[in-house]
């Protein structure tokens, strides 16, 4: 009789706590309605398509945001926590982003040009054709990320870098850098570096620089030497 009172006690008790684990919590589903704001948790939240340029998002939990065809031209994003975001054909142009975590993203044809965005962490990221025209890069990491015919004119690009990532017919021309650039490993198919010095340039190898685009003013680490076949023929 007793063993039969207690489990008539202890199942609607674990039943419960079942219910309450299965359960999102209140606070976070409601996270995804807070305004822009520094700090906010927008953590796996629906933000497609909106207008949120120039918006404090400083240090905010974006991980796994959907930014799809949303407007954060000249947002604040310094440190924000981006991972697994998606910003498919979004724009963040002239936006600040130093020390932000762009890793893992889906951004195809999103626009970075005059982006802010020092020490900011592309790695593993989906980029193929993004615009990083006017960016400033220095010291961001791309290591393995998908750079398929990415823009980066007029960008700076000192301390950036590019180990392992695939930069197949991306754009470097007009790009600015003062120190080592790092291309170790890099997949450089009719990359454009024609007038680029690489003088500096750590990681290359004669093999990648013989599937590239330049031309007679580019500039190539010692030891290494322009390929038959340049200049390229325009598309």
């Amino acid at each position: 009789m007793m063993g039969r009172t207690m489990a008539g006690l202890l199942l609607p008790a674990v039943a419960a706590c079942l219910v309450s684990l299965m359960t999102p919590t209140a606070g976070h589903a409601a996270s995804c309605k807070d305004s822009a704001v520094a700090g906010a948790d927008w953590a796996d939240c629906n933000k497609k398509a909106l207008m949120l340029g120039g918006s404090d998002l400083q240090g905010a939990n974006l991980v796994n945001t959907d930014f799809t065809l949303t407007d954060l031209r000249g947002a604040n994003l310094t440190n924000a926590n981006l991972e697994k975001a998606t910003l498919v054909r979004s724009s963040i142009a002239g936006a600040t982003a130093n020390g932000a975590n762009f890793s893992k993203i889906e951004a195809y044809r999103c626009n970075f040009a005059d982006i802010a965005a020092e020490k900011a962490n592309f790695v593993n990221s989906e980029l193929q054709r993004a615009n990083f025209s006017g960016a400033t890069l220095t010291g961001a990491s791309f290591e393995k990320a998908e750079l398929g015919r990415a823009n980066f004119d007029k960008a700076e690009l000192t301390g950036t870098r590019f180990t392992h990532a695939n930069l197949s017919r991306a754009d470097l021309t007009n790009t600015s850098f003062t120190g080592p650039i790092d291309f170790q490993g890099a997949f450089m198919f009719l990359t454009r570096i024609e007038g680029v010095n690489l003088s500096e340039a750590t990681g290359l190898e004669q093999e990648q620089v013989d599937m590239t685009c330049g031309d007679g003013s580019t500039k190539l680490p010692a030891g290494l030497n322009a390929p038959a076949g340049w200049p390229c023929p325009t598309d």
